[in-house]
């Protein structure tokens, strides 16, 4: 991704005469536990715009598949996802399906969770997932770190282990 973003830069750049950069930050990502986040991340994605309040219906962002999967417009650079495909089946009742899941907003820690893994490389989903990918790589850095200092270990004193009579 880091090849093809400096190509892409240095060909825009170099078309329109212009030497900024183009995006905010490097090229992020996470592994993605498909079965139970791959709606969510499309939800997540798809509603930035109207969290960002750059729209007031997800259909009005031009540069997003919401209306590919939500409206069936045609878009020959999708590829639907075999998650997106089981919502129904007929396109008809995959995009009722699709559209239905924007009727409620993210709650704002999912959002956040979404956001925080996505910055920092920790690995989104459900404790099996996580567990499984940390085995798979050899690694701890699938989840976040517990915040503050480490409980202090309790001290058992002789006392506290002799039983008390009654």
């Amino acid at each position: 991704m880091q090849s093809l973003g400096r190509r892409y830069v240095a060909h825009v750049n170099g078309s329109y005469h212009r030497t900024d950069t183009l995006w905010e930050g490097r090229y992020r990502s996470t592994i993605l536990d498909s079965d139970g986040y791959v709606l969510t991340c499309h939800r997540y994605i798809e509603a930035n715009p109207l969290r960002a309040h750059m729209v007031s219906n997800a259909a009005d962002y031009p540069w997003s598949s919401f209306r590919h999967n939500a409206l069936g417009e045609s878009d020959p650079l999708l590829t639907a996802h075999p998650i997106y495909a089981g919502l129904g089946p007929t396109p008809e009742a995959r995009r009722n399906t699709y559209r239905a899941l924007f009727e409620d907003r993210l709650d704002e820690e999912l959002v956040a969770s979404i956001r925080d893994a996505t910055q920092r490389s920790w690995v989104p989903g459900s404790e099996r997932f996580r567990s499984q990918i940390a085995a798979m790589h050899g690694r701890r850095a699938v989840e976040p770190p517990r915040r503050g200092r480490p409980p202090k270990p309790k001290l058992i004193t002789p006392e506290a282990e002799i039983p008390l009579p009654l």
